[in-house]
């Protein structure tokens, strides 16, 4: 059993939440993951620059922060991996659907995707792991229907 709470703090609806949801739990299921525990909160620009700020020393909005609580091996161990937290600013999840000519449930399914993955331990600092993680995600995102055009 997973256990995935989105939680919209956006302050107001978005409509690509629930086709989000099912996506990212296709993904544990893909991924085969069992028992783990994580957040996907919804945010603004100014939320995620705060964030941004504090806790990576960038002074600006970016796009998808993770909080990986696995990078720490202290405490307890429990029946239930808890992964961490997945913030996305939907600000720039509308801004770079436009940009990139596509929906914003592609922008918003592919930055969950992203943040997931980084919970998972995947990066993109090396050109070797970011091919891994990218064409990763591409495949999650294709299999489920979610083109790069959608």
């Amino acid at each position: 059993m997973n256990y995935i709470d989105v939680i919209n703090k956006y302050g107001k609806d978005i409509k690509e939440q629930n086709v989000m949801e099912k996506f990212i739990n296709y993904c544990t299921l893909e991924l085969k993951l069992k028992n783990v525990m994580f957040n996907v909160i919804i945010i603004n620009d100014d939320e995620i620059h705060k964030l941004n700020k504090k806790y990576r020393n960038i002074d600006r909005a970016t796009d998808v922060i993770t909080f990986a609580l696995e990078d720490y091996k202290e405490g307890p161990t429990l029946d239930v991996r808890v992964l961490g937290d997945i913030y996305i600013s939907y600000d720039k999840v509308i801004k770079q659907a436009k940009d990139y000519g596509h929906s914003k449930t592609r922008e918003l399914c592919f930055l969950a995707v992203h943040g997931l993955l980084h919970l998972l331990g995947y990066d993109h600092m090396k050109e070797e792991d970011e091919r891994k993680m990218f064409n990763l995600q591409k495949e999650l995102l294709n299999n489920y229907g979610i083109k790069k055009e959608s």
